[in-house]
């Protein structure tokens, strides 16, 4: 089958000619890049790009397909996908259907054959911008037009977008070779009785979901809107304050629940639920030039000394002089010094900015699950 051409436009002007694959349209959103060399299903799959086109850095992409096991929600969320190279042929032994198939199934429109490292650089030295991904609309005048006039991601509310209905108790854990994800009542045995946590969904992961389970916790999660006052009435060990799209200050309804709950139970926060906690701590958040988006970040924990390669996901950053002296900083980023974490052990919460639980991504964080496991069943911790 001939390929049909695609163009995607950005705000700046910039136009890349390639080919399209996946869903043959055209959509719009803010244009990031992500560093990861494995794991474009999590990419696609993980709800906090949710208004954003993603580039991938690595040249191959889709050469494994897609299986039912490594996806972070029930669907992909990105709003367009942006590719050196698409492998229409899938070789792994458990891929059920092509990458090229799996978007087009769900309305996902892609762009390959363009440089992606010149965009990368345009990206990196100008910060990420509005753009639109066309195989439909080939007048470039009309689609700069166009990405001109796309709603920036500032101040924007998208974790209504993404956020769980009705609350659910989650039921899985981590994955044994040979096994699959283990059912909860596999850590009962091992754990004896397990501290409750209410997780407030602002566009969750399911591997956070997972670590959760298997460092001992019995999990219920609720939509991002849920008050403090009906989490409380759950009489929790304590809260889980997830991941998400978009602008921390564009869900002030969620920093108020978290103000709410300081103080009351333990609470552990990550990426947007990081930065919330910023904000209701009275800090301030700011948006980052092109963000951090990869599997390969080096952020120092302040407390020991060490430092991890972290899986990260985010635009915005908590900005470290707005807290003054109302949390800890306990962990920052080595490439340009930002904040990825913060305590307050007084009241019994801390948070991060990158992704311990990874899918794509190393395992250095996972001790960040057992320090709140620690801090759920009295033990405290930093």
């Amino acid at each position: 089958m001939p390929e049909r051409n695609a163009i995607l436009a950005l705000a700046d002007g910039t136009v890349y000619r390639g080919a399209a694959f996946g869903h043959i349209g055209e959509t719009g959103g803010e244009v990031v890049f992500n560093t990861a060399m494995t794991g474009y299903q999590e990419v696609l799959t993980d709800p906090s790009y949710k208004g954003q086109m993603v580039t991938m850095t690595y040249p191959e992409i889709g050469n494994t397909g897609i299986n039912m096991d490594d996806v972070e929600s029930s669907r992909p969320w990105v709003e367009g996908f942006i590719v050196r190279e698409a492998w229409r042929l899938a070789s792994n032994w458990r891929h059920v259907e092509t990458l090229d198939g799996y978007l087009r199934r769900y309305h996902i429109c892609g762009i390959s054959g363009i440089d992606t490292r010149a965009l990368t650089r345009r990206l990196r030295d100008g910060g990420s911008q509005m753009g639109v991904l066309s195989s439909l609309d080939f007048d470039v005048k009309r689609l700069v037009k166009k990405a001109l006039d796309l709603p920036p991601i500032v101040g924007r509310d998208l974790v209504r977008e993404v956020t769980s209905n009705s609350e659910a108790r989650w039921e899985t854990g981590d994955w044994d070779l040979g096994k699959g994800y283990l059912p909860a009542s596999a850590y009962r045995s091992r754990f004896g009785k397990l501290p409750r946590v209410v997780a407030i969904d602002y566009g969750i992961k399911q591997n956070i979901l997972r670590m959760l389970v298997s460092h001992g916790m019995e999990v219920t999660l609720v939509p991002s809107e849920t008050s403090a006052a009906s989490i409380l009435g759950r009489h929790p060990d304590g809260v889980f304050l997830s991941n998400g799209p978009g602008d921390p200050e564009g869900v002030p309804y969620a920093v108020h629940t978290v103000r709410e709950l300081l103080g009351k139970v333990p609470i552990f926060g990550i990426c947007l639920g990081h930065q919330i906690m910023g904000l209701a701590l009275g800090g301030k958040t700011f948006k980052l030039s092109f963000g951090h988006h990869g599997c390969n970040q080096p952020v120092m924990d302040l407390i020991t000394g060490k430092v991890e390669i972290t899986s990260q996901n985010h635009n915005f950053s908590v900005d470290a002089a707005s807290l003054g002296d109302r949390a800890r900083i306990t962990h920052i980023n080595l490439n340009d010094r930002t904040v990825e974490g913060i305590s307050v052990p007084s009241l019994r919460c801390f948070s991060v900015q990158y992704h311990p639980e990874a899918s794509p991504g190393p395992h250095d964080s996972r001790y960040l699950f057992t320090r709140f496991y620690r801090n759920l069943i009295g033990e405290g911790g930093p």
